[in-house]
């Protein structure tokens, strides 16, 4: 990781880190669950970004960890955070692996709609089973804790576990991306029939991103259900899969600092148009506002927010490119 790159991911994770000493409890609230969607969008760029493999059932994953979560949580008690965290990233990525292991064998849009299939499956069980409460979801009854350590229950304490999760993710994620496992991944995605003329089999290689993808998202879930204490179908609906897609593609595809940076600017986005405060009777239709708003920032920014420094200093080059163009043409003439 370049310098620059270093030091505005170090300064955005510090700010985090502060931000609670700043904000009041709406700002800590909002920020938290930005975070937990941050990890989701990270989850995904493992996939697309850094793989090439556009998946349209990622919420799959994110709604089994949170469901997981409620379903597996004691009547009694407050479960342990130690075994009820890895119980539900590991049934995502369990989920993941028989998804990946189907889905892989198709390619393109077959992939896509395969990947899509199967999230609608799963939507479906929670949907109309009595296994995810129908339509009304369910509710946590206590949240997890770490002995006297850790009370998640509590706001502040939550926001830390989180922000310590989003660093965890995305450290381990640049050490994933940097690894030869990595730069497998990166020509995969640059040119997969060329990787297999070289010896590579690629199909474990996605199948792996795939499923360190889904164990990602299904903490990002995990997160989610302790955070609200509520789960419904919509976790798991098609709408949440492609609002994270838009989140990474908004952000800049192919580098991690782009799904977070997409990640808060979808939803202070949202949090804008829905301001009644500043649309008034036009907040009802924040919709309109947010999709419009996309649609300008793809069509002005095609490598995304994350490569918005870069084209500003190209804009300037080539201005002063032209400036120095035009003072020697008029010396030459004068």
């Amino acid at each position: 990781m370049k310098t620059s790159k270093f030091l505005f991911v170090a300064a955005a994770f510090a700010l985090l880190a502060l931000w609670p000493l700043m904000a009041g409890q709406y700002g800590v609230d909002l920020v938290t669950k930005i975070m937990v969607f941050a990890i989701f969008a990270l989850s995904l760029e493992l996939l697309v970004g850094s793989t090439g493999l556009v998946c349209f059932g990622q919420a799959a994953f994110f709604g089994i960890g949170a469901y997981a979560t409620v379903l597996l949580t004691p009547q009694d008690g407050a479960p342990s955070l130690l075994w009820l965290l890895p119980t539900c990233v590991l049934l995502a990525a369990f989920y993941a692996l028989l998804v990946g292991a189907l889905s892989l064998r198709t390619k393109g849009v077959y992939f896509i709609m395969v990947t899509l299939a199967f999230a609608q499956m799963a939507y479906y069980v929670v949907h109309d089973t009595p296994l995810g409460g129908g339509t009304d979801g369910i509710y946590l009854m206590s949240k997890p804790v770490l002995g006297t350590l850790l009370d998640l229950d509590k706001p502040q304490a939550f926001y830390g576990f989180t922000l310590a999760c989003l660093v965890g993710v995305f450290g381990f994620l640049t050490l994933l991306l940097r690894s030869r496992f990595g730069r497998a991944l990166a020509g995969i995605r640059v040119n997969e029939q060329r990787m297999r003329a070289t010896g590579f089999s690629t199909y474990p290689y996605k199948l792996a991103a795939f499923v360190i993808s889904g164990g990602i998202a299904g903490l990002a879930g995990f997160l989610f259900a302790v955070k609200d204490g509520f789960v419904n179908p919509e976790l798991i609906s098609w709408h949440l899969s492609g609002e994270v897609l838009i989140m990474i593609i908004l952000g800049g595809l192919g580098h991690l600092r782009g799904a977070l940076i997409g990640a808060f600017a979808f939803a202070l986005l949202q949090e804008f148009f829905k301001s009644e405060a500043i649309f008034g009777e036009f907040a009802k239709h924040w919709h309109l506002g947010l999709g419009l708003a996309i649609i300008a920032s793809v069509a002005l920014l095609p490598r995304g927010l994350v490569g918005v420094p870069d084209q500003v200093i190209t804009r300037l080059r080539g201005r002063s490119g032209r400036v120095r163009e035009d003072a020697l043409t008029e010396v030459s003439h004068g």
